[in-house]
């Protein structure tokens, strides 16, 4: 696999090819899924939960993000690295910029931060100092608890078309990408539509350009209730490599997700 870039995203998005994304938290995950072909690794801040047992992921903090992202990073090989601007690094531009200096250093390629249209000052000065932003809408995990849970987003007209047009506006400000979580696949495939940028997601339909899953479900380390957009790609799988090269191709042949991982 050559080294994967935002370019070759875009490139994949003009193309109509999709692309594979997986979360990894150290070096020897991130090697077995760059070898088994994988596009994109994110840190993501979903290690408060697979790897701390907190119940959700606000503990988890920058130094946190960075020690692991320097982990994955040694080991990523070709593949794009891309890291979670944990919990609170929104709450001031000054704040944000230090916090994705911090990643950046540590080994990241593009910082994901949540946040609406409000985000888009905060996208907008980092992109203006270099740093490629995935805005991540739809379930924002930051904010379940003003949410009420982890509950699907953008059933409505309404919410819908406020999740589109909150992509539209981050994007211009400066996102690179888009990543969609737990939304109807009609709003994915919508919102993929109306954008220039690569749009992945989790829970968002198989139109997206991309799709992402957290690591230990695709390995089917689930604790509790199995969300519905998981797939376990180790139950058919003669090991850890080959679960995550399973993966790999069934996004690639656009088999996954199927119509029962969608909402």
């Amino acid at each position: 696999m050559k080294t994967v870039t935002l370019s070759t995203l875009q490139a994949h998005k003009r193309a109509g090819e999709t692309f594979s994304c997986l979360t990894a938290y150290d070096a020897s995950f991130a090697r077995t899924a760059a070898d088994a072909g994988i596009e994109a690794l994110l840190v993501g801040d979903s290690l408060g939960m697979v790897l701390q047992g907190h119940a959700s992921t606000l503990p988890v903090t920058i130094d946190e993000i960075a020690y692991h992202t320097r982990c994955v990073a040694r080991a990523k090989g070709p593949s794009l690295l891309m890291a979670d601007l944990p919990f609170m690094s929104n709450a001031t531009t000054e704040r944000l910029l230090q916090d994705a200096a911090v990643l950046m250093r540590a080994g990241a390629e593009i910082v994901k931060v949540e946040g609406e249209a409000w985000m888009a000052d905060g996208i907008r000065e980092l992109t203006r100092r270099g740093v490629p932003v995935c805005a991540h809408l739809g379930l924002t995990p930051q904010t379940v608890y003003q949410l009420g849970g982890y509950k699907v987003q953008g059933r409505d007209a309404e919410c819908a078309a406020q999740i589109l047009e909150d992509a539209r506006t981050l994007v211009e400000a400066g996102a690179s990408a888009i990543l969609l979580e737990c939304v109807p696949a009609s709003l994915g495939r919508a919102i993929t539509e109306a954008l220039e940028v690569p749009v992945i997601g989790i829970g968002a339909g198989p139109d997206t350009d991309g799709q992402i899953l957290v690591m230990h479900d695709v390995l089917g380390v689930t604790h509790g209730r199995t969300p519905r957009f998981v797939k376990n790609f180790m139950a058919e799988a003669d090991d850890i490599a080959d679960a995550f090269r399973r993966y790999h191709e069934e996004v690639k042949a656009r088999r996954f997700p199927a119509e029962e991982h969608c909402f």
